[in-house]
């Protein structure tokens, strides 16, 4: 952004700020009122716009919760998908039952990569849907997927994620930076997680910033690692291996484009072009066409995205061979953080 267009939005950052000022107040005085599901919550968000890492610490808490033999569903908004205000059941545990059209993509994702162990279901009324959920899937545990700022919804866990690559989103409120509120918003946290520490030279000093918040409560030191590189094929991904030091060719629709770059070189590819597409992008043949030109133009011999744009890929067709990313998170004193998440769910009363 340009220093002429951030000054151009300041008067915008300064009103929505203002806005979510008055809406925190509100909530905070109960003149908006926070309703209860009649089981343990455990939020998972963030304070900025873009990917934080968040999907795959909800898939950790969710293997975590389902692991000590709870009925687990996450409830999402999903983001960039058809018709928002209609409930969407994605999965109900054991079978997919929605595309990332209908879905999201994020939804999809998750109900593929935890299927049989948590369904998911993308409802912008997330209490709604958590009743529902209670009431025909016998669900026992929420997962709150993107909900730091969702105060409609009670929690017994609230977990804040901070990208350590890009923790304060340029240091400004939207739509002149990625902030979706102040960093004091993190002071709601009952812990902190901060994602993609070994992408920086400098993590003490975004541990400093945090701690001004939020004093001495927990914080969590994570990375993302590769969990594999298959290779996609129309209907599922496939597995399959890619010789390190290949000329590649990336592209994705995700929140943190540097981190996927940077995953793959430390992985040993040479990453000889790069297309980025916006977040939740969906895909046309035409794009592909576009991707594989720029490749085949830079030598590319394969393509590289990330399982967030696989699962809106399968109908499309590639001319050079397409490998999908999976990565996990790999979190330090997970031990402690396992506790957190076992202390929220053994210690939910019945709302009365």
């Amino acid at each position: 952004m340009t220093r002429e267009s951030s000054i151009i939005l300041a008067p915008m950052a300064a009103l929505y700020g203002a806005i979510t000022e008055t809406r925190l107040a509100l909530y905070r005085r109960g003149i908006l009122k926070t309703a209860e599901l009649k089981a343990p919550v455990i939020s998972v968000g963030n304070i900025t716009t873009g990917g934080t890492g968040k999907t795959p610490l909800v898939e950790f808490i969710a293997r975590t919760a389902a692991a000590d033999g709870h009925n687990v569903c996450i409830l999402t908004r999903g983001y960039g998908r058809e018709n928002p205000e209609q409930r969407v059941l994605v999965s109900d545990g054991h079978t997919v039952m929605a595309n990332a059209r209908s879905a999201g993509d994020e939804p999809r994702l998750l109900s593929e990569n935890l299927l049989g162990i948590a369904a998911v279901i993308s409802d912008a009324n997330r209490f709604a849907a958590g009743q529902w959920a209670i009431a025909e899937l016998g669900s026992e545990v929420f997962i709150l997927d993107d909900g730091f700022q969702h105060l409609q919804l009670a929690r017994n866990l609230n977990v804040a994620t901070i990208d350590a690559t890009n923790p304060w989103g340029a240091g400004h409120l939207l739509p002149r930076g990625r902030l979706r509120e102040s960093r004091r918003g993190l002071s709601r946290a009952d812990c902190i997680v901060i994602t993609r520490a070994d992408q920086v030279e400098d993590l003490d000093s975004i541990i400093l910033e945090i701690r001004k918040v939020t004093g001495d409560r927990p914080l969590f030191i994570s990375s993302m690692r590769v969990r594999a590189l298959s290779q996609l094929d129309k209907n599922s991904i496939q597995p399959g291996g890619l010789a390190v030091g290949t000329q590649v060719a990336t592209f994705s629709a995700i929140g943190n484009q540097r981190s996927f770059k940077t995953l793959l070189q430390k992985q040993g590819y040479d990453v000889v072009a790069v297309s980025e597409f916006p977040d939740h992008h969906r895909y046309a043949q035409r794009d592909v066409k576009n991707i594989i030109q720029e490749a085949k133009a830079a030598g590319a011999k394969a393509l590289i995205t990330t399982a967030k744009d696989a699962v809106k890929l399968r109908e499309l067709s590639f001319e050079l061979p397409c490998y999908v990313l999976e990565i996990e998170l790999c979190l330090e004193e997970d031990a402690a953080f396992v506790a957190m998440i076992r202390a929220a769910i053994a210690l939910f009363r019945t709302p009365v």
